[in-house]
């Protein structure tokens, strides 16, 4: 079977035909891709309009950082972060999705146009998200989670890693299954750079193939993180700031293309949208 068979659709969004291209706009002065440089709402739509006139097919809203060491926000100041921006990005055609854990700031940011939900605890973290979303019916990300961001980085281990993140989705997928939001609403995540090594990450992306045995699609999201900052850096070396791994973005963005990737989630847009258009071509030379 062809990697473009075995892509998927999600239902309630467009099939693009290829891998598709997610954007992101932290609004957070605290993200540690871009220091805070969208969190005021009039920059940050200006980049999330950027994000799109460059390629990106959907663009993800989040207003609370998810880096190791982070601290939660308040509700209210998420969704004071959140919403505005889902609203003038989505009234200027612009298809929205919204990374939170908080239902509320699902729910308010589905209303205000977000098309996608993308829960980076997969429901974990709020237990009324998963109510919230299939009432709304609209689609669900649901990444591999063990744990908030205070103390991810201790719970980095596994005896196989491929297993056992296969394993632990299989797990909550059935459970938000469970909860009511439909299989054909469903993406998943194998949460690259949480509760992960370098060493880890790079074997996921290795066995996409595992992943997507699973049978929903997958979004990756391995945009300047920091495995690849140690895969640039090589031994005895510091690895370069998040803002120059772009190139190396890029280069993942058509690996997991040509292994069948739903979508990529990236900061820097136009380089990984050509990546996925050259993989869609020698995919389509392929069949």
């Amino acid at each position: 079977m062809s990697t473009l068979c075995a892509r998927g659709t999600v239902e309630g969004l467009p099939d693009w035909g290829r891998c598709a291209v997610m954007g992101v706009v932290n609004v957070t002065p605290d993200s540690f891709s871009d220091g805070g440089r969208w969190f005021d709402t009039t920059a940050a739509v200006k980049h999330g309009l950027g994000l799109a006139a460059g390629g990106a097919d959907l663009v993800d809203v989040g207003g609370e950082s998810t880096r190791p060491g982070a601290s939660r926000v308040e509700e209210d100041e998420e969704l004071r972060r959140v919403v505005p921006v889902v609203r003038e990005l989505t009234a200027e055609g612009v298809m929205v999705s919204v990374d939170t854990m908080r239902a509320s700031v699902a729910e308010q940011a589905v209303a205000a146009g977000a098309s996608l939900v993308n829960d980076v605890s997969g429901g974990l973290a709020d237990p009324a998200m998963v109510p919230v979303v299939a009432a709304a019916g609209v689609p669900f990300v649901v990444m591999h989670w063990r744990g908030f961001s205070q103390d991810m980085t201790s719970r980095a281990v596994y005896g196989d890693v491929v297993a056992e993140v296969v394993a632990e989705l299989r797990a909550r997928m059935d459970a938000v299954i469970a909860g009511g939001i439909r299989p054909e609403c469903l993406v998943l995540d194998p949460g690259l750079g949480f509760a992960k090594q370098a060493e880890h990450d790079l074997a996921l992306l290795a066995h996409q193939a595992q992943l997507r045995a699973l049978g929903r699609p997958l979004l990756i999201a391995a945009s300047r993180k920091r495995f690849l900052g140690h895969v640039l850096a090589g031994e005895g070396s510091p690895p370069p700031p998040a803002r120059e791994r772009d190139a190396a973005t890029a280069a993942v963005s058509a690996i997991a293309a040509i292994q069948g990737a739903w979508a990529v989630r990236v900061h820097e847009v136009r380089a990984t949208a050509d990546a996925v258009r050259v993989a869609r071509a020698v995919e389509g030379a392929a069949l």
